[in-house]
């Protein structure tokens, strides 16, 4: 910071215009009066320090020091000489002239309005070789000179099109990026412009002769205070260009910036501030109610470049207004110190406030939303009261019903916890389409990039889906050597229904009693957890797997019986399908005898056998990757989807090349999503991770842990019948008691609104949804087991 209180050199000998309203943190060259000099001692400047040789001088204004457009005889531009104020500092003009030289360098697309040598310089100089001294009247100004960029300057930003409003937000990150690697002790500096300092324009206030204007500026510079000021130095910071306005680039006839022209305000702050002086300065005589329509423009072109995080969209409304507030102050300030002409000093007072009395009309929590930011919690729970008849409303009553009788409105997630929009925190035990954990770093990041990259379908070729089926193959057995990428789960199962029956010529289908394959017309005969009971229509006959509570069906007589009556009907199965961890059926962990078993009749019979890994495979159960693993069998299709994309929906069919071959020669399978760039990208994250973090005997210990303390938790609870599962795949069983074991769906359902209460959540499953079904993302670690355990015995003490 400048301390005017001990300021050297020329500041000496130039008197500030008023020292009364000095501050010691204000830059100084902002309290000068500049020494004005005329065009022809300009012309004479310039020949005598740089050797042009100018006929004549335009003077094109600036706001504190001048700036010469010099002309041939013709009236042909030759240079554009800046004479700086006098209490400029000449390190800070070193400063903006490496800072221009950087970014040149860093960003060889962006044309910059750079600094040439002056004359007779010393090659050694550094960066004093581009200016050059002159001294009028007992004062000392220096000299720069600058080649002539192609465009205009100045023009109305409120005639500027949707296109160059987009590409100028594009240029201002792009110049923000090419300053990222830049620093200078000088660009520590105070200037009123920059927001950060807003405080400094409080003693401007005066000199706002208009009471409304006076006021507005007044409650941004409070709301500034207590919003903005406490989180500023959380907020990205660099060393930023601080003044891209339409003022300081030149645009050529489509208002597309051509080059950028002056480095003046070069400061550290938060890399927001550019977006805030770009906002002031775009939205200058435009139409209130396009103002946040613009502002979405020109953050559109910025996060091309340079994506905003969430506390950045937050606060930008306010910054927005802010440096409007700023604006006002300012101009008002410099025409009662009579440091410039009223006119020039306020042009932009009166649609800046415009824009600050837009801003908090809206109101700053709806401003900030209209500029990208979440939805603020505060807003979404006062909201929350009419949500459930609305979502009725609009979404009929085909839809599921919502999760426990006291409905959450989730807010954020992250790991194994979930936060709601009051900000309580639930520890979540039942979403398996997180499958590594919400939010996971490693996801969210290789999505981002992809999406910011390009994202197309399979008709063109990438290597990202090619090296995912391979790894993916690199998990099955040898014989399963086809990958075909789609959507989800639903589709997987429902194109292995149509490979099997192409492959077999048969159009029979065998699930568990309660299985749930999808949502096709195809698998919903295959998922009869959600259909009604009644008359059998479909071809697919369903079996009871064996129940390892109560000791049923160990043997394969119900499947048998099961191809027996698809016999009477005159079907043959073209395929069987089975959940390895029978997830909709209760959670059982069949013996790897009696699945074998049913892999034998179902080839004998002529079908083909598909293992459903969409629930119980990408390490669920962590023995191994797939659930089918676990039985000593090699399927002849495997089906993916929710984990496998950690929450991006995406699925794969993985099969043999024959039957791929017997389908492709009648038809060929396509999809346009299916392989997508971005899905691919998350479905490799979800592969390293699993990888990276060692997550299959993580969740092998973890499982084996929780099970056991819940059942040393419950011994003396009679209504806890049982507690099983394999890793991360489990389910307790509640019962009336123990000696009659029947199924008890009411407290199950109780058990999960208590659990909720006590900030865990779970579903229920199995036929009688008495069944407590818990698998957590596979974040879940040993050390959590405590909390779940606690929540749970809890929420039987409550039930009496």
């Amino acid at each position: 910071m400048t301390d005017l209180s001990s300021a050297d050199g020329p500041m000496d000998d130039h008197p500030i215009a008023d020292r009364s309203l000095a501050r010691p943190n204000m830059d100084a060259v902002l309290l000068a009066q500049p020494v004005r000099m005329s065009v022809t001692d300009a012309c004479d400047v310039a020949g005598a320090t740089y050797g042009v040789s100018a006929a004549q001088a335009r003077d094109l204004g600036s706001e504190r020091d001048q700036t010469f457009l010099l002309q041939d005889v013709a009236g042909a531009a030759l240079a554009v000489m800046k004479v700086s104020n006098p209490a400029e500092d000449p390190v800070t003009l070193d400063m903006e002239a490496l800072g221009a030289r950087h970014a040149a360098q860093a960003d060889r697309t962006l044309r910059i309005a750079l600094p040439r040598r002056a004359q007779g310089s010393d090659p050694d100089a550094g960066p004093a070789a581009y200016r050059a001294a002159t001294r009028r009247d007992g004062v000392t100004q220096w000299v720069r000179m600058y080649d002539v960029e192609p465009g205009q300057g100045r023009t109305d930003a409120a005639s500027l099109s949707d296109h160059a409003l987009v590409s100028f937000g594009e240029t201002t990150a792009r110049l923000g990026r090419a300053l990222r690697g830049f620093i200078h002790p000088r660009a520590i500096r105070t200037l009123p412009w920059d927001v950060q300092h807003a405080a400094a324009c409080r003693p401007m206030l005066p000199t706002i002769t208009d009471p409304h204007a006076r006021a507005a500026v007044t409650t941004v510079l409070d709301r500034f205070d207590s919003v903005v000021a406490p989180r500023f130095s959380s907020l990205r910071a660099q060393v930023i260009h601080g003044d891209i306005t339409v003022d300081n680039v030149l645009m050529d006839d489509a208002g597309l910036v051509t080059a950028i022209i002056d480095f003046g305000d070069m400061m550290h702050s938060a890399l927001l501030t550019d977006l805030a002086v770009l906002l002031d300065s775009l939205g200058t005589g435009r139409d209130p109610s396009d103002l946040f329509r613009v502002a979405r423009l020109l953050l559109d072109g910025y996060q091309r470049i340079t994506p905003l995080e969430t506390d950045e969209l937050a606060l930008l409304a306010e910054l927005w207004a802010t440096r409007s507030a700023v604006t006002v102050a300012i101009g008002a300030w410099r025409a009662a110190q009579g440091l410039e002409d009223p006119a020039f000093a306020e042009r932009y007072s009166a649609t800046s406030l415009v824009m600050i009395d837009h801003i908090v009309g809206t109101g700053w929590d709806r401003a900030a939303e209209l500029l990208g930011a979440p939805r603020d919690p505060r807003r979404a729970a006062s909201a929350r009261s009419g949500l459930v008849g609305r979502r009725d409303a609009a979404f009929g009553p085909a839809i599921e019903a919502l999760s426990y009788t006291e409905p959450i409105e989730m807010q954020s997630a992250e790991g194994v916890w979930m936060v709601d929009a009051d900000g309580r925190r639930y520890l979540d035990m039942y979403n398996n389409v997180p499958s590594i954990g919400h939010s996971h770093p490693r996801v969210t990041t290789a999505v981002t990039r992809q999406w910011r990259t390009l994202n197309t379908n399979l008709r063109y070729l990438h290597h990202s889906a090619v090296e995912l089926a391979e790894r993916l193959l690199a998990h099955c057995p040898p014989s399963l050597d086809t990958v075909l990428f789609v959507n989800s789960g639903s589709e997987a199962n429902d194109l292995a229904w149509r490979l099997a029956t192409w492959h077999t010529g048969n159009a029979g289908g065998l699930c568990t009693e309660f299985a749930y394959h999808g949502i096709t017309a195809a698998m919903a005969p295959f998922s009869p957890e959600t259909l009604p009971d009644g008359p059998n229509l479909s071809p697919v006959e369903r079996w009871a797997p064996t129940d390892t509570y109560r000791g049923l069906h160990t043997d394969s007589e119900e499947f048998q019986a099961a191809v027996e009556r698809l016999a009477r009907r005159r079907l043959a199965p073209a395929l069987t399908i089975m959940d390895g961890v029978l997830q909709s059926d209760g959670v059982h962990d069949l013996a790897p005898e009696y699945v074998q078993e049913l892999l034998r009749l179902t080839h004998e019979a002529g079908g083909l056998w598909v293992a459903d890994e969409v629930q119980g495979g990408h390490g669920r159960t962590g023995d191994a990757m797939w659930s089918f693993e676990r039985f000593g069998i090699e399927p002849d299709m495997v089906t993916l989807g929710k984990a496998m994309g950690d929450g991006q929906p995406v699925g794969a069919l993985i099969t043999r090349r024959d039957i791929a071959e017997s389908f492709s020669r009648d038809t060929v399978f396509f999809s346009t999503f299916a392989g997508n760039q971005v899905s691919m990208a998350a479905a490799t994250a979800v592969l390293d991770v699993l990888d990276d973090e060692r997550v299959l005997p993580r969740v092998r210990a973890a499982g084996e842990a929780l099970r056991s303390a819940v059942r040393a938790a419950t011994a003396d609870d009679d209504r806890v019948g049982d507690v099983r599962g394999m890793g991360l795949a489990n389910g307790i069983e509640i019962v009336k008691d123990r000696t009659s074991a029947v199924p008890d769906a009411v407290t199950a359902g109780r058990i999960k609104d208590g659990l909720r209460a006590r900030g865990v959540l779970v579903g229920t499953t199995g036929r009688e949804l008495n069944v407590l079904k818990v698998r957590p993302p596979l974040a879940f670690t040993e050390d959590l087991v405590p909390l779940f355990t606690d929540a749970l015995v809890a929420a039987l003490v409550d039930l009496g």
